[in-house]
């Protein structure tokens, strides 16, 4: 089920479409006949337990693992393509964590974005590079510390320099993989705000990668559960409870339904002791 808030616009061509993807990683395969289709201005949360592929979906999605089989199309065309490469915006778990050695302000790692793979050199109109970055550092809210060295902020502040580096390239695409690690609960609920504005407002796509599922169900457009293949792809209000999830995962309750409170059990067991004496 393809689902989107009001407001956003989709286009009749999807951004990205997958077919019957398959994908082995050290012999063993971790995505298994996966299908999905993605459109412009969608908001679409991929959640699911470790090792369940999530990860691995988003790098083959890049093109930087190979499919065992299957098809990936971005824009009707097949991953690592030429002129896609400025399309695709990629903000990495790691992508927040620079070392500290690393002497660059937040206002030249956002210049950064402007960097065309294509040709490995900055964008040649100086006027029209510095305005992308002035207007990412203000989407972002980031014009106060644009010259402070990326450093010196918080986490959130970090996790917001790298997702503006990426909308500076003009990426219509931005995948997101765990963006929520580290980050207080304050600044990510402002984060997932900004990115739910970023599709709303500047009709971004975006795919995100995460274990907070809660956050998840509380801010995409779409959630997609990933374990090897979708199992569930649709609206948060849709998604499984604990107890359905549990079913779809195929985690059988050992307890048959019948479940003891064992902490009262044993209160009982003390006072009874206790009485005893």
């Amino acid at each position: 089920m393809n689902s989107a808030k009001v407001g956003v616009v989709l286009t009749d061509s999807p951004v990205l479409r997958i077919n019957d993807l398959s994908v082995s990683r050290t012999g063993n395969i971790v995505l298994q006949d996966v299908n999905l289709t993605v459109n412009q201005g969608e908001f679409v949360g991929i959640v699911g337990p470790n090792g369940s592929g999530k990860s691995t979906l988003l790098l083959s999605i890049l093109g930087i693992l190979k499919a065992q089989s299957g098809i990936i199309e971005i824009y009707g065309k097949p991953p690592m393509w030429k002129q896609n490469f400025e399309k695709i915006g990629w903000v990495s778990q790691a992508a927040a964590n620079l070392p500290k050695e690393i002497q660059i302000t937040v206002r030249e790692l956002v210049q950064l974005g402007t960097v065309k793979l294509s040709s490995l050199f900055f964008d040649k109109n100086k006027q029209r590079s510095r305005k992308l970055v002035d207007n990412a550092l203000k989407i972002l809210d980031l014009e106060e510390v644009q010259n402070v060295n990326i450093s010196r902020l918080s986490g959130g502040q970090r996790q917001r320099a790298v997702i503006a580096r990426a909308l500076a390239s003009e990426a219509e695409l931005i995948l997101l993989d765990e963006p929520l690690v580290g980050i207080d609960r304050e600044t990510r609920n402002d984060l997932l705000k900004l990115l739910d504005n970023l599709c709303h407002n500047q009709n971004k796509t975006i795919i995100m990668v995460s274990h907070d599922l809660t956050a998840i169900r509380q801010t995409t457009h779409r959630m997609i559960y990933l374990e090897e293949t979708i199992r569930f792809d649709g609206i948060p209000p849709d998604f499984p409870n604990l107890q359905e999830l549990a079913l779809l995962r195929g985690i059988d309750d050992v307890h048959g339904g019948h479940h003891h409170n064992h902490a009262e059990e044993h209160c009982n067991d003390s006072s009874h002791k206790k009485e005893e004496e």
